[in-house]
C-alpha cells in the first residue's frame, strides 16, 4: 500500500530552497515570478505552433490580473509589449500588432526646460508672466485697460497672501513696470486698486472656506468636534500604586 502522505528531510528541504538574491532578475515584477517562468518556458518551445499558443494562454493569463482594464482601449496592446519585453525580446510568435524593438522601449524622452528658473518676485508666480504677454499683444483700448488693471489687483492680493503686510499700489505698480519691461507703466496714472483691507478679507473668505470644507470632512469620517469652550475628557490615573 503506497502511503498518503511522505514525510520528507528537513535538510533537504532548506538545501533546495530558492533565493531571491539567486534568482534572476524581473524586468516586471508586478506579474510575479510564476509568469516569468511561463514566459520562459514559451521560448524554449521548438514547434512555433505550441509558441503560439502558449503565448495566447499568457496573455489570458496577464489579463486576468487586470480585470478591470480588459474594456480600456488597446489594453491588448500593451499585453503584448509587456510579454516580449519580459521575454527581453526574444519570443518568436506571431502578434497581432507590432513587435516593439529594445531601442524604441528604452528610447528617453526629450527634457522639458524649466519655463523661468530663478524669478525675482516669486509670490507672483509665472502666471503673471503669461497674463502681461497677452495684455501686451492686445490692442489699446478699454479691453487692454480693464485687463492690465486685473493683473494689478491679482499681483496685489498675491503680495498680500505672502508677505502679511500692507503694500501700495506705487509698489505694485513697479513691479508690473519690471516684470512687463516697461511696456506697461501705471506709475503716472491715476488707478486705484482694491484696497487692502478688501484684499485680505477676500484671503481670509478663502482661508475659511477651506477650513469649514475640512471640518465637513473630519464630521464624514466621524470625527465629532468638542463644544465650544469645552475641553476633550481625558481620564487620568491619578491613583498610586
Amino acid at each position: 500500500m503506497v502511503p498518503k502522505y511522505i514525510k520528507e528531510n528537513a535538510n533537504d528541504v532548506v538545501f533546495n530552497l530558492e533565493y531571491n538574491a539567486e534568482r534572476p532578475h524581473l524586468i516586471i515584477p508586478e506579474y510575479g515570478r510564476h509568469l516569468q517562468k511561463l514566459i520562459d518556458q514559451a521560448k524554449v518551445i521548438a514547434d512555433k505552433e505550441e509558441r503560439n499558443k502558449a503565448a495566447r494562454y499568457i496573455i489570458q493569463v496577464m489579463g486576468s490580473l487586470n480585470p478591470h482594464l480588459r474594456d480600456v482601449p488597446d489594453f491588448q496592446h500593451k499585453l503584448w509589449d509587456q510579454i516580449f519585453i519580459m521575454a527581453d525580446f526574444m519570443l518568436d510568435v506571431d502578434s497581432p500588432y507590432p513587435i516593439p524593438t529594445r531601442e524604441v522601449i528604452n528610447l528617453k524622452p526629450e527634457r522639458l526646460s524649466y519655463p523661468q528658473k530663478n524669478p525675482k518676485y516669486r509670490f507672483y508666480g509665472n502666471n503673471i508672466k503669461y497674463m502681461i504677454e497677452v495684455a501686451n499683444k492686445w490692442d489699446e483700448g478699454e479691453m487692454k485697460s480693464a485687463l492690465v488693471k486685473v493683473i494689478a489687483n491679482h499681483m496685489k492680493k498675491s503680495y498680500l497672501s505672502w508677505n502679511k503686510d500692507t503694500v501700495t499700489d506705487t509698489v505694485i505698480f513697479e513691479h508690473l513696470y519690471e516684470l512687463s519691461e516697461g511696456t506697461i507703466n501705471l506709475l503716472g496714472s491715476e488707478e486705484e486698486l482694491s484696497t487692502t483691507n478688501d484684499l485680505i478679507r477676500t484671503n481670509k473668505k478663502v482661508t475659511n472656506k477651506s477650513l469649514v470644507t475640512s471640518q465637513k470632512n473630519l464630521k464624514i469620517q466621524g470625527y465629532k468636534k468638542p463644544p465650544l469652550g469645552k475641553k476633550p475628557f481625558v481620564k487620568n490615573n491619578n491613583n498610586p500604586k
